[in-house]
């Protein structure tokens, strides 16, 4: 029993650094990939939205306007863009430990948004809670992406991050 409550106790001090850190290495090496190159997708310039992007995006409406993106608003074009560069800028400020509880809680934002719009606007097939099969049904999938940046939303970057470095987040003394 003594053995056992050593163990915990043990466990318990290294899940304020251990746990955030394996949560942004796993988010490098999982998810980082995936969103940078759905980014990539979603300009033809800086500023210019590609033809991809509003598909991916909107799919009913890019439809409805016989897939010519002029035939969108501006909103749309925002949008877009937006989605685009939080593609880009969470991830790498997720991996750098920079800003990491907002980043988190961006991304899973980000990451709800894209989930409805696979499920509504592309007709994906969501899945089911607890189905046994964990290849790509949107639900089982995404709720371990959820799990993974609710550590960074509740634990914070770890020690080796940009925000240890800068102050953002004070160092936790071990209780």
């Amino acid at each position: 029993m003594t053995l056992h409550r050593d163990l915990a106790t043990a466990l318990d001090r290294q899940a304020d650094w251990l746990l955030p850190t394996l949560a942004r290495l796993v988010f490098a090496g999982v998810l980082f990939g995936y969103f940078w190159a759905s980014a990539l997708t979603k300009f033809d310039g800086p500023f210019s939205p590609s033809v991809g992007a509003y598909a991916q995006i909107f799919p009913k409406a890019f439809e409805a306007v016989g897939y010519d993106p002029s035939g969108l608003s501006l909103w749309h074009a925002l949008v877009v863009l937006a989605g685009g560069y939080a593609e880009f800028v969470l991830p790498v400020l997720i991996v750098l430990g920079l800003l990491t509880r907002l980043a988190a809680l961006g991304m899973m934002g980000f990451v709800l948004v894209q989930s409805l719009t696979d499920i509504i606007g592309h007709g994906a097939a969501a899945g089911a809670w607890f189905d046994r099969a964990s290849d790509a049904l949107i639900l089982d999938q995404r709720a371990l992406w959820f799990l993974l940046l609710a550590v960074l939303l509740c634990k914070g970057a770890g020690p080796l991050s940009a925000d240890r470095y800068l102050g953002v987040e004070p160092a936790r003394l071990a209780a």
